[in-house]
């Protein structure tokens, strides 16, 4: 069954990534939901690394994109070069066309750099010159990026984060888990060891079947509640229709990883937090939009 298959995938990159299996499983939600993948935390605590696995594991082809101060659109789009032997531009595929990204650092680079992420994100596809060329399916961008608190960072603007289906905090690893990495191989030796689980036309059957999980009208009813509840704060943002999609998508996706045809509000609370966070506002805090969350969810009657 392909859900043993993704259980089998969690349970692989579980073993490179010591200690993070709640990310690891959201992470993978965000995958089998089509959506893309936002990483907040410092430097050094596996934010990479998740990307490797998640593109390693379901044999995507792979790109990184370091995102530096003095990144141009065009470094990331591709770019028209001049053919003399058919008088004519020809466009250059920049690293985009890839199965999985990773934008390394994405707040390092300036606003207009980080906006040629936006129609990719969207619409899995690129316009350069005039011309629009689709991107590979599955089409997947995991983005990480450092506190806003330090030194040459740009904070996404909210039309960029509202791209991303969850972001995520991957956090210091327990005693046990950070005892396990000292005295354990490297990671990148065991990295460079793992064979794909899956391929990506497995993956895409994944999603669809994701996609058939079933949503009744009192679970409907329930996110509406939580985006209206959401709107009645004048302090912070209310979740777009947009945000209330991707809570059902990604809900969907996690009462498909636990074998089930319906979608539970259990499923809808465990998802709520890293898909609603960073469309709160909240001066892109992460603590202060998870905390928001919780007071939605606790404020908000069950179905």
């Amino acid at each position: 069954m392909t859900v043993d298959l993704a259980h089998t995938l969690l349970a692989r990159a579980g073993t490179i990534l010591l200690g993070k299996t709640p990310q690891l499983r959201l992470a993978l939600c965000c995958m089998l939901a089509r959506g893309h993948l936002l990483i907040e935390d410092v430097p050094g605590v596996g934010k990479t690394t998740l990307a490797h696995l998640l593109a390693r594991l379901p044999g995507l082809a792979f790109q990184r994109i370091q995102f530096t101060s003095d990144l141009l659109p065009a470094d990331i789009l591709g770019v028209s070069v001049f053919d003399r032997s058919a008088n004519g531009f020809h466009f250059h595929r920049g690293p985009i066309f890839a199965q999985l990204i990773l934008a390394d650092e994405i707040n390092r680079a300036t606003p207009k750099t980080q906006s040629a992420l936006l129609e990719a994100m969207e619409e899995r596809q690129i316009t350069a010159d005039g011309s629009t060329y689709p991107l590979p399916a599955p089409f997947f961008v995991i983005a990480t990026q450092n506190p806003s608190t330090q030194v040459g960072t740009f904070p996404l603007p909210e039309s960029q984060l509202d791209r991303f289906l969850m972001r995520l905090q991957l956090g210091y690893p327990d005693p046990a888990a950070e005892r396990a990495l000292l005295l354990g191989e490297d990671r990148q030796d065991l990295l460079a060891a793992l064979a794909p689980i899956i391929d990506a036309d497995t993956l895409i059957g994944m999603q669809q079947a994701c996609t058939r999980i079933h949503v009744s009208g009192p679970i409907a009813d329930y996110v509406q509640a939580l985006l209206e509840a959401s709107r009645r704060d004048s302090e912070t943002p209310g979740l777009s229709p947009r945000a209330g999609l991707g809570i059902i998508g990604a809900a969907r996706a996690w009462a498909w990883l636990d074998r089930r045809e319906h979608v539970l509000p259990e499923d809808i609370q465990h998802i709520f937090a890293p898909v609603a966070g960073h469309r709160l506002g909240l001066d892109h805090s992460v603590a202060a939009a998870q905390a928001r969350c919780r007071a939605l969810i606790e404020r908000v009657p069950l179905p």
